[in-house]
């Protein structure tokens, strides 16, 4: 497998240089991974990729795309929209990448979508962002996501929530797309009280007045909705103010790192929610046997087999499209991720290539469960009730909304 980080040095260079020359036969042809390889989502960027790397080594174990190697290029988001749209550029106007998959946060996502995929037309397939903005983003029909929008995950986290015994509750959420799209979406679906909804911004020093205006009323639970870096922050004071006791979290929180910063007995209980394949699910089997094999046990964090999923996709719709011009990859997608076709599971690259060139058709069925996207490049899914017990991530059960 080759793997490029592009660098503002190397994209210098090639600004410098020209507009670099497409790639010849036989050369690798570049795919684009944006990922939050620092900041506040960092704990989720180096697993991501795992996924989309690990898709990109079995096609060229089995012969490639067209018969070329894929080159997974990566631009590091850091979680900022800026710096995404900036990554994003670089992928596109000089490493000229067919397709891109990223960014993870929406908040990214979506100005890469406006400003870089949507005005260049290069498809954009997120394997994380979850915002229901996106659903009716003015993209082009270039934004595309293989993780299903939290207007699904909302009902989803309510029922969980509600069935778990939890009459009130307040939310303190992330001031992105994502943080105010799914605490919407749990209000409108939670038949409890919601006593307070309350936006915080990322890399405060400080969230004891936030938590201070959401402990009112003395609500059963906080809901936490963001990322890990910020969420240490804001849940190790609020223990240590005693403003909560008991906490509800979504799938940007499913992290270890939580346990091994605040220790395994306060968040001990602590359950969530978060996109995940049904348990029995062949494809997802297939998956994590690959995964096993190449990085070893598979982490307890969302996002892994999205990302995997994602190169996949672009992957066989150029190969179908017999072209990486990103406007018939993107012409191409829900050809080969819908039905009617051959199902195809993850690794089975040498199938798919087969049933393409004998002029059939392809449906594949991902890591993390069905793909087929709709007119809004949105897919469907399933979601896990995850819970932090004895400082461990398990999964109690995996649910449709």
């Amino acid at each position: 497998m080759v793997r490029t980080f592009l660098s503002l040095a190397t994209a210098a260079a090639f600004v410098a240089g020209g507009t670099p020359l497409p790639a010849q036969d036989g050369e690798p042809l570049p795919i684009g991974a944006l990922m939050p390889m620092t900041g506040d989502l960092q704990a989720y960027g180096e697993t991501s990729l795992n996924g989309a790397e690990l898709a990109a080594l079995q096609i060229n174990e089995q012969g490639g795309v067209l018969g070329r190697p894929l080159e997974v290029v990566i631009g590091d988001t850091q979680t900022r929209p800026q710096a995404g749209i900036d990554a994003a550029q670089r992928l596109v106007n000089i490493q000229g990448v067919f397709g891109t998959v990223g960014a993870l946060s929406s908040g990214v996502s979506i100005p890469v979508a406006l400003s870089v995929s949507g005005p260049n037309g290069v498809p954009q397939v997120s394997p994380a962002s979850t915002s229901p903005v996106i659903t009716t983003l003015e993209d082009e029909d270039f934004m595309f996501r293989s993780v299903p929008s939290d207007a699904y995950q909302g009902v989803a986290l309510a029922t969980m929530v509600e069935e778990g015994g939890i009459d009130s509750v307040s939310i303190l959420y992330v001031n992105n797309d994502y943080g105010e799209g799914l605490a919407n979406a749990f209000t409108s679906n939670y038949q409890g009280e919601v006593m307070e909804s309350l936006a915080y911004e990322p890399g405060n020093a400080s969230y004891r007045g936030e938590l201070s205006r959401a402990a009112r009323g003395n609500p059963q639970a906080l809901l936490l909705i963001g990322y890990p870096e910020n969420g240490v922050t804001i849940l190790r004071q609020a223990i240590e103010e005693g403003f909560f006791r008991d906490f509800v979290f979504t799938d940007g929180l499913k992290a270890p790192e939580l346990v091994e910063a605040l220790g395994a007995r306060a968040v001990e209980g602590a359950f969530g929610s978060s996109p995940q394949a049904l348990e029995d699910s062949e494809p997802a089997a297939m998956f994590q046997e690959a995964y096993r094999a190449e990085f070893g046990e598979v982490p307890p964090k969302p996002y892994i087999d999205t990302a995997y999923d994602g190169v996949y996709l672009l992957a066989l719709a150029a190969e179908a499209a017999g072209s990486t011009d990103p406007v018939a990859v993107r012409d191409h997608l829900r050809e080969v991720a819908n039905p009617p076709g051959t199902k195809i599971f993850p690794g089975q690259w040498t199938k798919a290539v087969e049933v393409l060139q004998d002029g059939g058709d392809v449906d594949y069925v991902g890591a993390s469960g069905s793909v087929n996207f709709d007119e809004n490049g949105d897919v469907g899914g399933t979601f896990a009730e995850w819970a932090f017990e004895d400082g461990e991530i398990v999964v109690r059960r995996v649910m449709a909304p």
